[in-house]
């Protein structure tokens, strides 16, 4: 199989090889960066690879750079059968060879089919998972170090960024987090009196709902929209900031990227959870004594009546406290998605998506944790 034959050398491309006696590989022309992607093609087109030759002769050679060496390495069985090649090569090929060994990546190995080959997607999806988890905690080490700075001289925290974030992530927010908390505080309400009817147990509905929306589902579905709504947003801006360089810029003169863009959006974002917790708690309550009025015929005194003898501060104070750290993983998985973003306008969007669905899932393992240590404690 040859792809050029030795009669046609004079119609020979810049860059060449032929397969003599079925297993001896000539090469010859100009191997560099420019050629590499089409002679790779041509020599995988060709079936050829360090498997189906026994000796490569690169006596043709008249010009060769690193990336033609690699490819030169990887069609042969291995560099020493590499023969015939100028002095002035020798060197360099000797130096791909060794970073090629040290790399691990060679000899290539054929591609795997069939339930191997899924076997291999499972274990480097996992590998990826592992990899990513490092590099996220990796990530919070160093917010967390930039937020200590901070601590220590506050002078340095970006105040009109923070405020900025401030309005954006918590005063921006209030309309859809009060109607999504609305809406749960009547469907919660709703559920259960459709229950508690049945065993003459109406008034108990208030129970339910001030013990569901103070201790979980406020909290909980106000992180919840603000890892969609205000989480999305840190991975696109920080990610429009990369594609154009400009955290590239700050590095260059000298600014922290992570204490300049991550930590105003953390301490942002801590703040404005919490009230936004408080907020959604409250319309969450209006919620469902709206439907417990309509459909119970609980009027408000008596809802409030039976809210506050029902309903102690330790359930509103545990739903508060998870608000801190529901905003720190928001807003650490948004900035760290947005530093990741690169090549193109399209990873924005991955990387966006991406955000979003870790942050949520942040935020219910967050919730798992408090649920269990709740529990054990026994509060």
């Amino acid at each position: 199989m040859t792809e050029k034959s030795a009669s046609s050398s004079g119609d020979r491309p810049p860059a060449w090889f032929d397969l003599e006696d079925g297993n001896r590989l000539r090469v010859g022309g100009i191997w560099r960066l420019a050629q590499v992607v089409q002679l790779s093609r041509r020599l995988e087109r060709a079936g050829l690879s360090g498997r189906e030759v026994q000796e490569v002769d690169a006596s043709g050679l008249t010009a060769l750079d690193s990336a033609g060496a690699q490819l030169l390495i990887r069609a042969a069985p291995s560099p020493d059968a590499i023969t015939g090649i100028d002095e002035r090569y020798r060197g360099l090929l000797r130096r791909v060879a060794d970073a090629e060994a040290a790399t691990g990546t060679l000899p290539r190995p054929g591609r795997p089919g069939g339930s191997v080959a899924q076997l291999a997607l499972i274990g480097w999806r996992t590998v990826g998972v592992g990899i990513r988890i490092w590099e996220l905690l990796g990530f919070v080490g160093l917010c967390t170090v930039a937020t200590g700075k901070v601590l220590v001289r506050p002078w340095t925290l970006d105040g009109r960024a923070t405020v900025h974030h401030l309005q954006t992530t918590g005063l921006n927010a209030l309309p859809i987090v009060g109607l999504l908390a609305f809406l749960i505080g009547v469907v919660v309400a709703f559920m259960g009196a459709l229950q508690l009817q049945k065993f003459s147990a109406d008034i108990y509905t208030v129970d339910m709902v001030g013990i569901a929306m103070l201790r979980e589902l406020g909290v909980l579905f106000a992180a919840i929209m603000v890892a969609g709504r205000s989480g999305s947003a840190f991975t696109a801006e920080i990610g429009a900031m990369s594609l154009n360089e400009e955290v590239d810029a700050m590095r260059t003169i000298g600014l922290d990227p992570i204490g300049m863009l991550a930590v105003p959006r953390i301490v942002a974002l801590v703040i404005a959870l919490p009230l936004l917790t408080v907020y959604a708690d409250l319309v969450g309550l209006a919620g469902g004594a709206v439907v417990s009025l309509a459909v119970l015929d609980i009027g408000f005194p008596l809802f409030v009546e039976r809210l506050s003898g029902a309903v102690d501060e330790t359930a509103f104070l545990i739903g508060l406290a998870k608000a801190p750290f529901f905003a720190m993983a928001i807003a650490i998985v948004g900035c760290f998605e947005g530093f990741k973003v690169a090549g193109s306008a399209a990873s924005v969007g991955r990387r966006t998506t991406t955000s979003v669905v870790e942050a949520i899932f942040a935020v219910i393992l967050i919730d798992a944790a408090f649920a269990m240590a709740l529990s054990w404690l026994n509060i």
